[in-house]
């Protein structure tokens, strides 16, 4: 296993660091940037074969698919986040030669929970890579060298900006074949940024070792002594944190369920299970390498998301507005993070909510911070998502005449 030295990071706006700008040739950004031009539809064509289909189920909220279910490991592995299914399958690409090198994001030594890229050739240096971090890494940082070093074929473990980076450039990069495992963005922040929620969390932060936001509406927390803390979302001190908290980068990512990867593993519609979504017949075959030690389900839904996400516009609004979040009376708190679970939107339901939120976010923090970038950024299905809530391109907000896709409900 190997970490990389990489130059300084070429300042950019709107930047997640995602390592191409500390690459031989940081003008690349251009061409790659999720934050600059992106064009979705062509993408989607050329990783998955077809851009995705708004009369599918669906395919309008989550991109091309064959199929998504809710799975775990029969066995879970020590450590790992959820039961280890994102490691596992980098240890089975490893184990059976299909790749020579994963490209995976590991603990810093001074801080567990800030993100440092690694390069790993060994099946069982897999396990130090286990768990979430939380901050920038410059992953793509790390294709010249592993190239340089020779391997031809990899893997890689990326968030969103990341993995659109790495496809706009794929053709470029010369290896013989590159299996993308995504994960759903989390809504990122500096490691600095992070120590300060954990340190509203708990009185002792630093003893924190796992976070974890749950479909059921609950955040948990591990420590180092073993005990277990559940916190309602609605009791997250989420008004007490600064306004710059999450960049704008984050709060106008059109990409959270990660389309352009081979398989997407993440948590919003599993039920309480990873969520796994098989975009294309290399997914197929990353699911194929864990045989029966990987039980899976259907995905269920339930609930009506519209509420919630009335309520996500309202406050969202505000916030772009510049003005306070509304804070809810201690005593609805504890009755609406009792109510949540049960009565509201649940599984994949739960899932097509975070994503409207996400799009709402998009086009609201754009118009308010950045109004000249939004003919670029916003893609046709994005507008498609807010439409049912009210929201509609304004004059010189989108970039081209509408498409059949303005004519969903």
């Amino acid at each position: 296993m190997t970490t990389g030295e990489f130059p300084p990071a070429v300042p950019r706006s709107l930047c997640t660091d995602c390592g191409i700008s500390r690459s031989s040739d940081p003008k690349a950004c251009g061409r790659a940037c999720q934050f600059i031009k992106p064009d979705y539809e062509a993408l989607e064509r050329k990783v998955q074969g077809r851009a995705r289909d708004p009369e599918r189920p669906d395919e309008l909220f989550f991109g091309p698919f064959r199929r998504m279910v809710a799975a775990e490991m029969i066995k879970p592995s020590p450590g790992a986040q959820w039961t280890g299914i994102v490691t596992r399958i980098g240890e089975r690409l490893l184990e059976t030669g299909a790749v020579d090198a994963v490209l995976a994001i590991g603990p810093d030594p001074e801080d567990r929970w800030r993100p440092t890229p690694v390069l790993i050739t060994r099946a069982q240096d897999m396990a130090s890579v286990r768990g979430m971090r939380m901050g920038y890494a410059p992953l793509l940082a790390l294709l010249e060298p592993a190239r340089d070093a020779g391997h031809r074929r990899i893997a890689l473990i990326g968030i969103p900006c990341q993995v659109h980076a790495l496809r706009a450039l794929e053709d470029e990069l010369e290896f013989e074949r590159i299996y993308v495992i995504g994960t759903p963005c989390a809504d990122n922040t500096t490691t600095e940024n992070f120590h300060l929620f954990l340190g509203l969390l708990s009185e002792q932060p630093e003893t924190i070792s796992y976070l974890e936001f749950r479909s059921d509406y609950h955040v948990e927390l591990r420590f180092d002594d073993g005990r277990v803390q559940e916190i309602p979302f609605l009791k997250l001190p989420i008004a007490d944190l600064p306004g710059d908290f999450f960049p704008l980068t984050c709060r106008t990512c059109v990409d959270y369920t990660n389309v352009l990867a081979d398989i997407t593993i993440g948590y919003m519609a599993g039920g309480g299970k990873q969520w796994l979504v098989v975009r294309n017949e290399r997914g197929e075959e990353l699911i194929g390498l864990l045989g029966d030690d990987l039980r899976t389900r259907d995905v269920t839904s339930a609930g009506n998301r519209a509420g919630p996400v009335k309520g996500f516009l309202a406050n969202t609004e505000r916030a772009a507005g510049g003005l306070p979040l509304r804070r809810m009376p201690n005593i609805l708190r504890g009755i609406f993070g009792w109510l949540m679970p049960r009565v509201g939107p649940r599984g994949v339901e739960f899932a097509r909510a975070r994503v409207e939120m996400k799009a709402i976010e998009t086009v609201l923090h754009l118009r308010r911070s950045a109004p000249a970038k939004m003919k670029s950024m916003i893609p046709d299905h994005v507008w498609a998502l807010v439409k049912r809530y009210g929201v509609e391109p304004l004059p010189g907000e989108r970039s081209r005449l509408p498409t059949d896709i303005d004519a969903l409900p």
